[in-house]
C-alpha cells in the first residue's frame, strides 16, 4: 500500500514530467532561436532593401533575432551556393532571385543545382522589365519593330540591363522564333544602356529603369518581358501574351535548402501570406518600382523550376557565350 509521502513523490514526478514535455515541443516549436537571412547582394540595392523589411516583419510576428547576411559577389551565386549547404531546419534562408536560380547555372560551373538543391517557399514580387524606345522613334507597336528588324537584318541595335540575363534570353528567343536577326549590344547596366538608348547608340531596350523616363514621356513601353502586366500601364502586351517562346518572371522571393519540414514550409508560407496583406508590404513594392505577385510554396517551386527548365532549353539554340 503507498503511503501519503510516497504518492506525494509520485505526482510530484509526474507534474515534472509533464511540464519537461511541455517545455521540449515549446523549444522544438518553429522559430525559437536566430534566423539567418542571406542577400546575394551588396546593402542598399533592391534585393536587399527587400529582405531587411522582410526580416524586421518576421522579428514583429515571431519575435525571435533575424539577422541579414550580405554575401555579394559572382552574381548571387556565392550566398546560393552557401544556402544549397545549410541545415534545412527552417533558420537559414535566402533572398531568391532570377539569374542565380534559372539562368547563372548554365553559363558558369555552380556547386548548386535549383532543380533539387532548394526549397522554395514563397514569392513576394516581381519587377517589370518592359521592351521599350525613344518616344520619337517610328516604332509605334511590338509588331512594327519586330517587322522593321525582319525586313532589316541586323539594322536593330538592342540591348537589356543584364547580358545573358533572363530578359535577353527571352527577348533573343522571341527575335529568333519569327526570323529576326538583330544585333545585341551588351552595356555593364541598365543606367549605361539607358544612356546607350538616348544617345542613339542604340534602338531599343529591355530593362527595368524605365518608370522616370516612362512618367516623362522620353521612351515608349511596347512589351512586358515578364508574364504579369504593369499596372501603370495595362495597355502594354506582355510577352506572354504576345506568345512568344518564354516569359521570364522576374521575381523577389524566399528559399532555403532542400529538405526542410513541411510543418516549418507551413509556417514560413503562412507569415508571408500575411505580410503580403499589409499596408507596409505595398509600400515596399511601390519603393521598388515592382508588382504583388505572391506565390506560395507550391506554386513558387514549380515556376521557379519551371523556368529554369526552359532556359536549359533556350541558351544552346539561343548561342548566347558562357562565360
Amino acid at each position: 500500500m503507498l503511503t501519503l509521502s510516497t504518492k506525494f513523490c509520485m505526482s510530484i514526478f509526474v507534474v515534472c514530467l509533464s511540464v519537461s514535455q511541455v517545455c521540449a515541443q515549446s523549444a522544438d516549436k518553429f522559430p525559437s532561436k536566430p534566423i539567418t537571412f542571406i542577400v546575394g547582394f551588396a546593402v542598399g540595392g533592391g534585393g536587399d532593401i527587400s529582405t531587411r523589411w522582410i526580416a524586421e516583419f518576421l522579428r514583429e510576428r515571431w519575435k525571435v533575432p533575424v539577422v541579414v547576411e550580405n554575401k555579394p559577389g559572382a552574381g548571387a551565386t556565392i550566398a546560393t551556393s552557401q544556402l544549397a549547404r545549410a541545415k534545412p531546419d527552417g533558420y537559414t534562408v535566402a533572398l531568391a532571385t532570377t539569374s542565380p536560380f534559372t539562368v547563372a547555372p548554365y553559363f558558369q560551373p555552380q556547386t548548386y543545382d535549383p532543380s533539387k538543391d532548394f526549397t522554395y517557399l514563397f514569392q513576394t514580387l516581381v519587377s517589370a522589365q518592359p521592351l521599350f524606345v525613344k518616344s520619337d522613334s517610328a516604332f509605334k507597336t511590338i509588331q512594327e519593330l519586330m517587322a522593321w528588324a525582319k525586313a532589316n537584318p541586323n539594322k536593330l541595335f538592342w540591348s537589356t540591363a543584364a547580358t545573358n540575363g533572363g530578359t535577353h534570353i527571352s527577348t533573343q528567343a522571341a527575335f529568333q522564333a519569327v526570323g529576326i536577326q538583330a544585333t545585341y549590344v551588351p552595356y555593364k547596366g541598365g543606367a549605361d544602356a539607358m544612356n546607350a538608348l538616348f544617345g542613339g547608340q542604340i534602338q531599343a531596350l529591355v530593362a527595368a529603369e524605365f518608370p522616370p523616363h516612362a512618367a516623362a514621356g522620353t521612351i515608349r513601353l511596347l512589351a512586358e518581358s515578364g508574364p504579369d502586366k504593369i499596372p501603370e500601364y495595362p495597355q502594354v502586351p506582355t510577352y506572354q501574351e504576345l506568345k512568344f517562346p518564354v516569359s521570364v518572371p522576374i521575381f523577389y522571393g524566399v528559399a532555403g535548402p532542400a529538405g526542410m519540414p513541411p510543418e516549418v514550409i507551413k509556417e514560413w508560407e503562412a507569415a508571408a501570406a500575411d505580410m503580403v496583406r499589409t499596408p507596409g508590404f505595398l509600400d515596399l513594392v511601390n519603393k521598388l518600382k515592382g508588382t504583388p505577385a505572391y506565390l506560395g510554396h507550391t506554386a513558387f517551386t514549380e515556376s521557379v523550376t519551371s523556368v529554369y527548365r526552359q532556359m536549359g532549353k533556350l541558351i544552346p539554340e539561343l548561342n548566347l557565350k558562357k562565360d
